[in-house]
């Protein structure tokens, strides 16, 4: 069992999510972020199955094959995309995203963020959310208009940095602005990469670096 280091790991998670929701205007949101993870559901399992380096649901699915513990917090919090999968009715037995409210799109923006600022530590860089975004299958569950603009707004960290970003969301996209027309998601890790270098070189010639 690793009750501390689970503890101060989920703890500093937290205030990271907290400070930056607070940044955007959630601040009831930043106060209630991952409340559950100190739920004895959650918190046991965390100590149970830490690592350190990633979730300790991981894990916990890979040990057990399910992670009760995920279950539990998916279903508690609304900035997961998983807390708004429903059933599809036009397909018997499929399961599809619903549309996810922009400001718990944008709660899920700062959690990912604080995600791998935590587990990459020195090694985080601005891109890194967005490639683990890429990297996960599970996005193919989003609904949709919830992927585009998550997306965007992880492509424009990559590319503008945390404090551009931040500013566009809270003064632009939590105010309904639209999305760009002629964004369009990146098929995978690699096209996003691809793209990430044209992008930051046309940021380099722009600023005369």
């Amino acid at each position: 069992m690793h009750i501390w280091g689970h503890f101060s790991t989920i703890t500093k998670h937290r205030n990271m999510v907290m400070r930056l929701c607070f940044k955007i205007g959630l601040y009831r949101q930043g106060l209630l972020h991952d409340l559950s993870k100190y739920s004895f559901t959650e918190f046991w399992r965390g100590c149970r199955y830490f690592q350190g380096n990633r979730s300790p649901n991981n894990y916990e699915r890979e040990v057990t094959g399910v992670s009760l513990s995920w279950l539990h917090h998916k279903g508690r919090n609304k900035h997961h995309f998983e807390y708004w999968l429903d059933y599809d009715k036009n397909n018997p037995g499929g399961v599809v995203g619903m549309i996810m409210p922009r400001r718990y799109i944008s709660e899920m923006f700062c959690d990912r963020v604080a995600a791998c600022r935590v587990y990459e530590k020195g090694g985080y860089r601005d891109f890194s959310a967005a490639e683990f975004y890429y990297k996960g299958l599970g996005r193919y569950l989003m609904n949709q208009k919830t992927r585009h603009e998550l997306s965007f707004l992880l492509e424009m960290l990559s590319v503008k940095g945390e404090w551009e970003t931040l500013s566009y969301i809270k003064n632009e996209y939590l105010k309904d602005t639209s999305i760009p027309e002629d964004y369009e998601e990146c098929e995978d890790l690699e096209a996003f990469r691809v793209r990430l270098s044209e992008l930051l070189q046309q940021e380099a010639r722009r600023s005369g670096v």
